[in-house]
């Protein structure tokens, strides 16, 4: 074998070496955009390169990044972390950018080059490469996101992904049966024998006697029993299993009596005044013909019920408030002005045409109407009867506003959730119908419930400090609405809960007579939604109420409540403090609430009715906050609900302004006073039995109740730079109108008559 000499190279660089650096060669890799996936979530469909549409003025601050469709959500993933609040609510299932898809109102496609848009529904063609997707969202969010740098069949995948899993086609197929049938198993190991009931949930859910017996001992309603005639729901497939009916009524009159009632939704019993007088509901009377015999036969044993023997009067709500088409009609368009209608055109006349959409119209009209209900139960000491046709709409609405305007319990947390559960969950709310949540029948959605958190704001705005929980609060329990991980607002009535529940276990492999509170927990478990810091945002700095009652050993610890204290007269009163009102109030007529609607020239004189006289002498004394509670009715006393109609829009976003600045400094002096009174109790010997409040030092600190801290003398006496009139929420990223105004998606949006609708739209050219 020859070795061969390798030959030496022959060409010679005369250009000088180029300076290379080792660790500027090494690209980074690639950030993976990966979103957070709950239990049982898969992706369904992905598209790089979008971006989102942020700024109201320029393109600058806008996101890149992934969007992705799950089975359960709209995620945008962000390339690069995104400058948001220091401080503000954050959710444990939802990223900042995620949006449920039962959340989603519409799904709006849009080529603005060829001047093509469409509306998409279930399993339908796209014929156009879409360059914007827009997003409606039922908590009144517009999201925007843009394809120009996308791949056009990707973006169109994901947009025809959005709009079919966004219409399920049957309840099973939403997402909450997925998750909470892994979280079960998957926290399995997490309980033990001996853990507490329920999951230690302290709202009652009324799907046991027991509960009923507590709520009959709390009121003092002696002569009324818990009745189980509707058991397997024998009678009423939308009644619960367990009413509650006058002692003196048999179960086989009930039964017999039942057939004359619509849906056989006998008379049930709601709430006990004190001076006996009841509240009771029930569905019209099929056939007029039978009226005379319910009568004779039913409405006597109510009137027993009574220690007076006083007659029952009847309220026919149908006849007296709008109907659920007409709330819908005016929620479209108070939500058409507050979100897609540019201020530009609508400054001048805003007011005016917020009046004109009869939203807060309607809101008047139930509370006027339940403080009539009110005068008869309390002033007349009278029961009340309210009659619906269905009994599942309008009188869920009244009895709770009665309730709550005259029961103390129903203004803690706990107790207003219970009236929740109680009033619309088990008495047949048809929630999966009003919410539309499987987008089948436009014509049977109507926000009912929303109206009534809505009647609930307007009294805690007037009496600040009767309510325990916060308009915070509020604004997340309608959203939790659009979350269908829980059974509080998915189903129509108890049956349908129980037999879709009842499958939802045998397809889970849950064993059988497992509590159907634990392996579908309703929404009422907060810790599954947010942290404990973030629950404190729920209550209420200003509150002076004593709790809730409770019933132990078969007593009940609570006060009582009378005549007297309804009434108390204290003279003398300075007009800034009557009836618990804010300062701001003070020039407000004390007594203009229905009196000036009976007659604005009130004065006194022979001919005053009794109501008159009632609401007359309630609003010339003060108020007990732990006593009855009557809201001001005049149409000025009234105010949009801006943190939920208005908490999405920038321009109406205030940076260190609105309620939230004088919160910020009443949590910081109620967590400074607890500081101070659990520091004075160091020094004092414990008394038998009490706990001493935890310190506010360590990690003990975040069981306080404030969510602000008590401040140091080394902070900046301005609210922080992250407290805006929308906290706790950020009306960034949401489709701004005055930076779209003069676009073609402007003159897209402005030309809808008032919600983006399908039948206008279907029959564009695609």
């Amino acid at each position: 074998m020859f070795s061969v000499k390798p030959t030496k190279p022959t060409f010679k660089s005369y250009l000088p070496p180029v300076p290379t650096d080792v660790k500027k060669t090494i690209e980074p890799p690639l950030k993976k955009l990966e979103p957070k996936l709950l239990q049982g979530e898969i992706v369904v469909n992905e598209v790089n390169f979008v971006r989102k549409c942020i700024s109201a003025e320029s393109s600058q601050d806008d996101l890149w990044g992934k969007l992705i469709c799950t089975n359960f959500k709209v995620s945008f993933i962000p390339s690069e972390a995104s400058s948001k609040q220091n401080s503000h609510l954050s959710h444990l299932l939802l990223g900042e950018h995620d949006i449920p898809l039962a959340c989603l109102e519409q799904v709006v496609t849009v080529n603005d080059t060829k001047g093509k848009k469409k509306v998409l529904g279930s399993n339908q063609k796209l014929k156009f490469n879409p360059t914007e997707l827009i997003l409606y969202c039922k908590d009144l969010r517009i999201i925007r996101f843009c394809f120009v740098e996308a791949g056009p069949e990707s973006a169109k995948k994901v947009c025809l992904a959005i709009a079919h899993y966004s219409h399920p086609a049957d309840l099973p197929l939403l997402f909450g049966f997925e998750y909470q049938g892994r979280r079960y198993h998957e926290s399995k190991g997490q309980r033990v024998n001996g853990a507490t009931p329920r999951g230690g949930l302290q709202t009652p859910i009324f799907d046991r006697p027991s509960d009923w017996d507590r709520e009959i001992k709390r009121t003092g309603a002696s002569e009324w029993r818990v009745c189980s005639v509707n058991e397997s729901y024998a009678i009423s497939p939308s009644l619960p299993e367990h009413i509650v009916v006058p002692v003196s009524l048999a179960d086989q009159d009930l039964k017999q009596h039942s057939i004359f009632f619509m849906n056989q939704r006998v008379p049930h019993w709601c709430w006990n005044h004190p001076n006996g007088s009841a509240l009771v509901r029930m569905a019209g009377i099929g056939d007029p013909l039978q009226q005379r015999r319910i009568d004779q036969r039913v409405f006597p044993t109510i009137t027993k019920s009574h220690p007076q023997r006083s007659e029952v009067i009847r309220s026919d709500v149908d006849k007296c408030l709008p109907n659920i088409q007409d709330i819908q009609s005016a929620f479209i368009k108070v939500r058409q002005i507050c979100v897609i209608d540019p201020f530009e055109e609508s400054e001048e006349r805003w007011l005016s045409s917020i009046e004109n959409t009869r939203w807060l119209e309607y809101v008047r009209a139930f509370l006027k109407h339940s403080a009539e209900m009110v005068y008869l139960l309390d002033a007349k000491n009278t029961s009340v009867i309210l009659q619906e046709e269905e009994d599942r709409d309008l009188n869920c609405v009244v009895s709770s506003l009665v309730q709550l305007m005259l029961d103390p319990h129903y203004r803690s947390l706990i107790g207003f959730q219970s009236l929740v559960q109680k009033e619309w969950v088990m008495a047949g709310h048809r929630f999966l119908d009003r919410c539309n949540h499987l987008k089948k029948n436009d014509k049977d959605e109507s926000p009912l419930f929303m109206l009534f958190l809505d009647c609930v704001w307007q009294m805690m705005n007037q009496y600040p400090a009767a309510f325990e929980f916060t308009e915070a609060y509020l604004t997340v329990l309608s959203d939790s609405m659009w979350i269908p991980l829980f059974s509080t607002f998915l189903f129509n009535s108890s049956k349908q809960r129980a037999q879709h529940l009842m499958d939802f276990a045998k397809n889970k492999a849950i064993p059988q007579g497992e509590d159907q509170v634990v392996y579908f927990p309703p929404v009422w478990e907060w810790s599954q939604q947010f942290s404990t810091k973030d629950q404190t945002l729920f209550n209420n700095p200003m509150y002076i109420g004593k709790g809730a009652a409770c019933v132990q050993n078969g007593e009940v610890k609570t006060f009582r409540r009378t005549k007297k204290t309804y009434s108390s007269t204290l003279r003398g009163t300075p007009a800034s403090l009557r009836n618990g009102l804010k300062a701001g109030d003070e020039s407000l007529t004390r007594r203009g609430s229905l009196l000036s609607e009976l007659r604005p020239d009130f004065s006194l004189v022979k001919d005053e009715s009794p109501s008159e006289r009632f609401f007359r002498d309630w609003f010339s004394r003060p108020a007990d906050l732990q006593g009855l509670l009557i809201p001001l009715l005049l149409p000025s006393h009234l105010a949009l609900w801006k943190l939920y109609f208005l908490r999405w829009v920038p321009e109406a976003c205030i940076a260190k302004g609105g309620p939230i600045t004088a919160y910020h400094k009443l949590s910081q002096l109620v967590d400074e006073i607890e500081i101070l009174q659990s520091q004075l109790r160091q020094y004092k010997a414990p008394s038998p039995g009490r706990t001493p409040r935890p310190s506010s030092s360590g990690s003990l600190s975040d069981q306080r109740r404030m969510y602000f801290k008590a401040s140091s003398p080394h902070d900046p006496p301005s609210p922080p730079d992250f407290l805006t009139s929308s906290f706790p929420f950020t009306p960034m990223g949401n489709l701004c109108r005055r930076g779209s105004y003069g676009t073609p998606i402007s003159k897209f949006l402005n030309g809808a008559r008032i919600w983006l609708s399908t039948e206008t739209l279907e029959n564009d050219s695609l």
